[in-house]
């Protein structure tokens, strides 16, 4: 009950932070992460004692507490690689057999370095990008356990480990920093075999889910672009038509920007009118190069329509080199995806 508290209170201290929140930037360069959580034990089976093998015997454990702190590189292209060092503690409920449970006590507790490799998807959401990712590493597993009144017995042993993780990371007001959250999986290979009551006890296999609240903060991080809101006051030299995900065709808001430019056309002096068609940067070079040509082509063929001479326009492709809010790859922001109508 307190640890599932702590965890709600948490979360709504965290709630003005995400209202907040600057939208998310691809991870680029060194940062630190750390979270903690519940840690949930699968049984322990227990493969012999005293040297017999036995079927149907697993140590069970209470839902217990588990946490990381990590240092990694993001290298901007949503890869990330990171060394953590963990820990996870649970506390012995009883020891299950066929013929019943068997009163135990005592804890097992985990630690251990693990070395991970993950990947952020950038792009989906400007607030929150979803990851996924899997390590490996060594846990030692320390065992103090008490079975059926005996004495108390600890001992350790070591063994190679393999995790994976799903999460989400959601950027907070402090640039570089982000509220982070996911689901984990660990497990411990091959058996250990421990001291208890003065008898050799082998088990088997250890396996751990832990939900993790955490943060995450990027060193050197800057601030993101102040937003450029589209200018279509008559009078200006630059307008800026805007484009939905993915598409070329112009809606009543840009058709009345356009409508602006034609007006300004008719009372200006200028040399030529330059149509540059943008992209973001969420698909693929040669894919945005096309649609910021069918941006442009569109937009001039508009023009024209509103009275603006068709050899007074002259039309660009930039696909996404030409960004008004600059941001990593693959990252869908709707200030680049537009047109520029550019007097001069």
């Amino acid at each position: 009950m307190r640890l599932r508290t702590m965890l709600l209170a948490t979360a709504v201290a965290a709630v003005p932070l995400i209202a907040r929140a600057q939208q998310a930037q691809p991870v680029a360069g060194l940062y630190v992460g750390a979270g903690v959580g519940p840690n949930i034990m699968q049984n322990e089976p227990i493969n012999k004692i005293g040297g017999v093998s036995v079927s149907g015997v697993n140590l069970q454990n209470r839902i217990g507490v588990g946490g990381d702190l990590s240092l990694g590189w993001g290298f901007g292209n949503g890869l990330r690689a990171e060394i953590e060092f963990d820990g996870r503690y649970n506390v012995i409920n009883n020891v299950n057999t066929p013929g019943g449970s068997v009163t135990a006590g005592g804890h097992e507790w985990k630690f251990g370095p693990m070395a991970n490799l993950a990947y952020d998807f950038n792009g989906l959401s400007p607030w929150i990008v979803p990851y996924v990712g899997a390590g490996v590493g060594y846990q030692w597993a320390s065992l103090n356990a008490s079975v059926a009144g005996s004495p108390y017995s600890s001992s350790t042993e070591g063994a190679f480990a393999y995790q994976a993780f799903l999460g989400a990371a959601m950027p907070l007001p402090v640039p570089g920093l982000s509220l982070t959250a996911e689901y984990r999986f660990m497990g411990l290979a091959g058996s250990r075999n421990y001291a208890i009551g003065g008898t050799t006890v082998q088990f088997g296999g250890d396996y751990n889910h832990e939900i993790l609240l955490g943060l995450r903060y990027v060193f050197g991080a800057a601030p993101p672009p102040a937003p450029v809101m589209p200018v279509a006051a008559v009078g200006a030299k630059t307008f800026l038509v805007f484009f939905d995900w993915d598409r070329a065709e112009l809606t009543a808001r840009s058709t009345g920007i356009i409508q602006d430019a034609a007006a300004y056309s008719q009372s200006a002096k200028y040399t030529r009118i330059d149509v540059d068609g943008n992209t973001d940067t969420s698909g693929t070079p040669t894919y945005n190069q096309g649609l910021s040509e069918r941006r442009a082509r569109v937009v001039a063929a508009q023009l024209v329509r509103d009275g603006v001479p068709q050899s007074a326009i002259t039309m660009h492709a930039y696909g996404d080199t030409h960004l008004l809010v600059p941001t990593g790859p693959n990252v869908r922001e709707p200030q680049n995806r537009r047109v520029d109508i550019v007097y001069h």
